[in-house]
């Protein structure tokens, strides 16, 4: 049976150099190369089209998961394992979106990372022990908000925009002071304090 050949992505030299020297030994798996950067990720993917490719997320030049996104767009057939230290659910759900088939912390075991190569490259998933604890653990609720008027829904993207009240209280026909209490009874609804505040979580919310 051929060796799965195996592309190294990490923006760490020594980490490469260690996981080499991890895989060199094992007779199903081939090193074709190691990278650094995004860039020569792409560049050695095109040149070599790796059975899988084991990639970090903290590149210099671009996120991991915009890599993982085009090598997944353009070269179906690449099964991309990420290799992190990062644990977070929504990290790990966005990486599986962007079209990763697997998912390892660095704290995994030289038996571990080969069986993790082994499966994905046969067309299975696979994800740290840690890592499928995280996805089993249910979602917060979402955080939901008194609705907004008609009136506050036009005045919100206003604010945004960085308008003060005399200029909406202008754009809408409406007197400064109306403006003005619209404008505290969204921040009240909102619990925050500050435009900035509110700015962000109207956009968390989708509201802009």
């Amino acid at each position: 049976m051929a060796a799965i050949r195996v592309l190294l992505v990490d923006d760490h030299r020594m980490v490469l150099a260690g996981l080499r020297l991890l895989l060199q030994p094992l007779p199903h798996i081939q090193v074709v190369g190691t990278c650094a950067s995004a860039a020569e990720a792409l560049a050695a993917v095109a040149a070599e089209v790796p059975d899988v490719v084991l990639l970090d997320l903290n590149l210099p030049d671009q996120p991991g998961s915009a890599v993982c996104r085009q090598l997944a767009s353009t070269y179906p057939s690449v099964k991309v394992l990420v290799l992190t230290t990062l644990n977070e659910k929504s990290m790990v759900q966005r990486l599986m979106q962007d079209g990763a088939a697997g998912y390892v912390l660095k704290n995994a075991s030289p038996e571990e990372l080969a069986e993790a190569i082994s499966r994905v490259h046969a067309g299975r998933k696979y994800f740290s022990d840690e890592v499928q604890e995280l996805l089993l653990q249910p979602s917060p609720p979402a955080p939901t908000l008194p609705p907004l008027t008609r009136r506050e829904k036009e005045i919100l993207p206003l604010i945004a925009q960085g308008l003060t009240s005399q200029a909406i209280a202008e754009q809408l026909f409406l007197s400064a002071l109306t403006v003005e209490t619209h404008r505290r009874n969204i921040l009240a609804k909102f619990e925050v304090n500050n435009t900035a505040a509110l700015i962000r979580l109207a956009v968390e919310h989708g509201l802009l």
